[in-house]
């Protein structure tokens, strides 16, 4: 049985539970704490078999506060160790387990195709959320690799719209810049502003999601979200047969995805090179 929203405008922050197979309940949020915790408690109360939380932190944290005995499975989670989920990635320990988004050392790979596709690039803004712990440490994997690439980091933290909007506007006041997106769910929520800044100053962009470049961005690399999704179905099975997710290995992304939209480049007056054309998943025209 469904309960609310049959359907969402886009998978970040819900949260899902599955009370049985083939019989399941759900809910839906924005990024409004007070609606997790709401939902959250709401889905505990059901006394379901396992919790599935899709996607990420926001979610997560809503429901381990209402339970730590209900099994939960997490999807779309950056740093679950450093946000306290788990004990540790091959030993959970407690009552969730689940698939990350990133390992911190591919976050370099976002400063290495700024470069790729704009050469000239010496400055490069790294949008990201200092109130959780992957907007930390993947500005500070990009930070390792910033000096080999000659490049000057600008950390923008992303709280509110007009934060986002003064901090880019103020960036790209000077030339040679570039545009980090790291994943978080505020980056999510302003992510139609983000875009239109980009092209409004003619910055090359590069973010975490397929969705990004759809929507308008330049470039995007990044785990196939969707294959988590399928993976996690296989995780609440076994523990429908009686696993624990203490003993579940928390796992790494397997498919990453590297997807350019050529409308935007050529808006931008970029030339992206064969090399890295031919390496894409998908190339938008």
């Amino acid at each position: 049985m469904l309960h609310h929203r049959t359907t969402a405008p886009r998978f970040q922050n819900c949260a899902q539970i599955f009370c049985g197979v083939p019989k399941f309940n759900s809910r839906w949020a924005t990024t409004n704490p007070d609606d997790l915790r709401r939902h959250a408690t709401e889905l505990v109360a059901l006394a379901p078999d396992v919790l599935v939380a899709a996607s990420g932190t926001t979610t997560v944290a809503p429901l381990l506060q209402a339970t730590r005995t209900v099994p939960i499975v997490f999807v779309v989670v950056v740093d679950p160790v450093g946000a306290g989920f788990v004990a540790s990635l091959a030993r959970p320990g407690g009552n969730a387990t689940g698939f990350t988004t990133f390992e911190y050392g591919m976050s370099g790979k976002w400063l290495e195709l700024l470069k790729q596709i704009a050469p000239s690039m010496t400055r490069a803004a790294v949008l990201r959320d200092p109130a959780i712990a992957s907007g930390i440490g993947q500005f500070g994997a990009v930070q390792a690799v910033a000096p080999s690439l000659g490049v000057e980091l600008s950390p923008v933290d992303v709280r509110d719209a007009p934060e986002i909007e003064r901090a880019v506007t103020s960036f790209a006041r000077s030339s040679s810049g570039g545009l980090i997106v790291t994943p978080s769910p505020l980056a999510n929520r302003h992510r139609d502003l983000i875009i239109m800044l980009a092209a409004r100053h003619r910055l090359p962009a590069v973010y975490a999601w397929r969705y990004y470049v759809t929507d308008g961005g330049l470039i995007s690399y990044g785990p196939d979200s969707i294959d988590q999704y399928r993976r996690a179905a296989g995780y609440v099975d076994r523990i429908l047969k009686g696993e624990k997710p203490a003993d579940l290995p928390v796992q790494a992304p397997t498919k990453y995805e590297l997807v350019i939209n050529l409308k935007t480049a050529r808006a931008l007056g970029l030339d992206l090179p064969a090399t890295l054309l031919a390496l894409a998943d998908e190339v938008i025209e």
